[in-house]
C-alpha cells in the first residue's frame, strides 16, 4: 500500500472530462467490470489484467464503495499476470526430447516438425505447473481536481494504465505539467524569451 503510506514517486495525469454526479455507483460497477479476473483455462503465455483493491491483490470487488472511495478520491491497483519459461533450461530440456526421439527412431537428427510439436508439447507442460510473474502498480484518482498519481515511473506501465483507465471509465488521461498551470499565453511567450531554461525545466518535470 505504497500510495497510502506516505513519500512516493509517482507519474501525474490529468483527467480529461467531467467527473458524473452518480460516480459512486457507476464507478463500483465498471470497476467490478474490468477487474481481474483468474483465466478460467490454464494461462498460457499471454498477459491476464485487471483492476485489483490496494490493500489486497485477491480482492477484486469493488461492491464495497468504503474500501475503494474516500470522500472524492479514488484509490486502485492494476494487477498483470505473465508467465514466462527460463528460456536456457528450456532450450536444454527440448534438445534432450529431441535426441531422445532420434534414438527411438534410430535417426541422426530431428525433423524440424517434429522439433517444433515438441516444443508445443513442451512449453504447455511446463506452462501449467508455472506460476505467473504479477505486477501490481497502485493508482490514486483525485476526482475533486481531476489529478491521477500513478506509482510506477515507467513508460510502459503508464501506457497500459492509460489504456484500462480509458475502457473502464471513458477518460483519457494526459501527463500533468507544470505549464498547465499558466493558462496565459503571453505569458508563457514572455518567460520562454527571458528564461528559455525555465520552460526546459518545467517541460523535463512532466
Amino acid at each position: 500500500m505504497g500510495i497510502l503510506s506516505g513519500a512516493l514517486s509517482a507519474r501525474r495525469f490529468r483527467v480529461v472530462g467531467a467527473v458524473p454526479d452518480d460516480f459512486r455507483d457507476r464507478y463500483k460497477v465498471t470497476l467490478d467490470e474490468h477487474a481481474f479476473r483468474e483465466p478460467l483455462t490454464p494461462q498460457g503465455k499471454e498477459e491476464v489484467e485487471g483492476w485489483c483493491s490496494i490493500h489486497n491483490m485477491l480482492d477484486t470487488s469493488f461492491e464495497d464503495v468504503d474500501q475503494w472511495l474516500y470522500e472524492t478520491t479514488a484509490v486502485f491497483a492494476l494487477r498483470v499476470d505473465k508467465k514466462a519459461l527460463p528460456q536456457k533450461l528450456f532450450r536444454a530440456t527440448l534438445e534432450k526430447r529431441c535426441a531422445a526421439w532420434c534414438a527411438e527412431h534410430n535417426v541422426s537428427r530431428c525433423p524440424r516438425s517434429v522439433k517444433e510439436e515438441l516444443g508445443e508439447e513442451l512449453e504447455a507442460e511446463w506452462l501449467r505447473r508455472a506460476l505467473p510473474r504479477v505486477t501490481v502498480v497502485e493508482a490514486a484518482w483525485d476526482m475533486a481536481s481531476g489529478l491521477v498519481l500513478l506509482h510506477s515511473g515507467s513508460e510502459a506501465v503508464a501506457d497500459r494504465f492509460r489504456r484500462r483507465f480509458f475502457r473502464t471509465f471513458g477518460f483519457e488521461l494526459v501527463p500533468w505539467s507544470p505549464l498547465d498551470y499558466l493558462g496565459d499565453a503571453a505569458l508563457v511567450t514572455a518567460m520562454a524569451a527571458t528564461s528559455p531554461s525555465l520552460i526546459a525545466d518545467l517541460e523535463e518535470a512532466r
